[in-house]
């Protein structure tokens, strides 16, 4: 199909979806923003049903890179570079802009804890950067992470920038928001599960001989750590032994530090 097929993108549309840079507005809307060819494509590659997009907005010279476009052509309109600016909120806008659907499931994703016989999930207790908790939600997705769960403080995983980070990855895992992790934390306790927590005080990894077929990992802040009230109902305090007998750097990244545990829990 050439250009002239599509519509064009109304001032209406670009005025409504670029609000959806900002988190009130997302979660009023229940929609995020995907920027970028990789990140849009996968994210139509692994949509849970075909009303998950809303809407891609694309500059006609990008047109022939959207893969199965056929599919999904009467939600394709065409913008200009400016448009594609507006929409994007950076400044090296990418020509591709895609509206999703966010998660609506949370209570299913929920109620699945302690019918599985093996399951590691993944929560987050205020970590704060954005590219942070989207590089954990790519990670988490590649190693087959059952579940992420997001505590207080902890950054919007809508956010276009924690959606970059996960390289589109959002749709490929479970994942939902709590308003207290430690509530959420003890009540899949209940259901089986053990509590691991990360922290810089906790016993070398490789000291352990086994783990429990049903975890989950905790991460915390990227400054200050996971918060004592979380630390106090734990049964593992873990950390990652670094490589010299005299330390160069005071921790590692969040995100590092999470795909390390990770893969070793997992592989």
């Amino acid at each position: 199909m050439t250009s002239s097929f599509y519509k064009q993108a109304s001032k209406s549309q670009i005025k409504r979806f670029a609000k959806l840079q900002l988190k009130k507005f997302r979660d009023k809307e229940k929609l995020f923003l995907a920027e970028g060819l990789r990140t849009v494509t996968e994210l139509l590659n692994h949509l849970p049903d075909e009303q998950c997009l809303t809407a891609l907005f694309i500059e006609p010279a990008q047109l022939c890179s959207i893969p199965n476009k056929d599919r999904f052509h009467e939600k394709i309109f065409l913008i200009d570079h400016e448009e594609g600016y507006r929409l994007s909120g950076t400044s090296t806008a990418q020509g591709v802009v895609g509206i999703f659907s966010q998660q609506q499931s949370p209570v299913t994703a929920k109620a699945s804890f302690g019918r599985v016989e093996q399951s590691l999930a993944v929560a987050l207790d205020d970590v704060q950067d954005p590219g942070n908790v989207g590089t954990i939600v790519r990670t988490a997705a590649w190693f087959g992470i059952s579940d992420l769960i997001c505590g207080p403080g902890t950054a919007d995983r809508y956010n276009p920038k924690a959606i970059r980070a996960g390289a589109g990855s959002i749709f490929c895992m479970r994942h939902y928001g709590v308003d207290d992790l430690r509530e959420e934390l003890e009540r899949m306790r209940r259901g089986g599960y053990e509590i691991c927590c990360s922290s810089l005080q906790g016993t070398d990894f490789r000291d352990f001989d086994a783990w429990p077929e049903k975890m989950v990992l905790v991460i915390g802040n990227e400054a200050n750590g996971i918060g004592q009230e979380i630390l106090t109902i734990a049964d593992r305090h873990v950390t990652i032994p670094h490589g010299r007998d005299e330390l160069q750097v005071e921790s590692l990244n969040a995100a590092v530090s999470a795909s390390i545990l990770m893969a070793m829990l997992t592989l």
